[in-house]
């Protein structure tokens, strides 16, 4: 891999941008960028570690669910966020389809500690085949 100038990288994306005005489409457009890192061994160096919030929403229309505790519930209930507990877990019945249907509703998922442990006896594997697994959300994390 070669080192690229940043006044290069930076006429290539305005090159794109501009190829875009021109012949407009009727989806979303969106550029990925990929940058390989040199000596780094994901699996051994743990240095990078955090989260990034973006200047631009990726995606506007985003749907959450909050599987959770009655504090993690009673925080997504405000801020108008899907919620579950252990108990509208419970009516799934591994039910395999109606996991599956749940699944494709939402975009990701966000548990509490207590309940991030239960989910695969709850539901099986039915999240994990999705894709889907919730993230950990600590208590003392803001939901929003």
């Amino acid at each position: 891999m070669a080192k690229i100038a940043n006044a290069h990288l930076r006429t290539c994306i305005q090159q794109v941008l501009e190829g875009s005005e021109e012949k407009k489409r009727e989806f979303l457009e969106t550029i990925e960028l990929q940058i390989g890192l040199k000596n780094y061994d994901p699996q051994k160096d743990k240095r990078f570690a955090g989260n990034i919030k973006l200047p631009h929403i990726p995606r506007p229309k985003m749907r959450v669910c909050v599987l959770g505790d009655a504090f993690h519930c009673e925080k997504a209930g405000s801020l108008g966020l899907d919620h579950k507990n252990a108990d509208g877990l419970k009516n799934f019945n591994k039910n395999k389809k109606l996991i599956k249907k749940f699944a494709k509703k939402y975009h990701a998922f966000l548990a509490s500690e207590s309940l991030i442990k239960q989910i695969p006896r709850l539901l099986g594997p039915g999240l994990n085949k999705a894709g889907k697994f919730p993230t950990l959300g600590q208590q003392q994390e803001d939901l929003s």
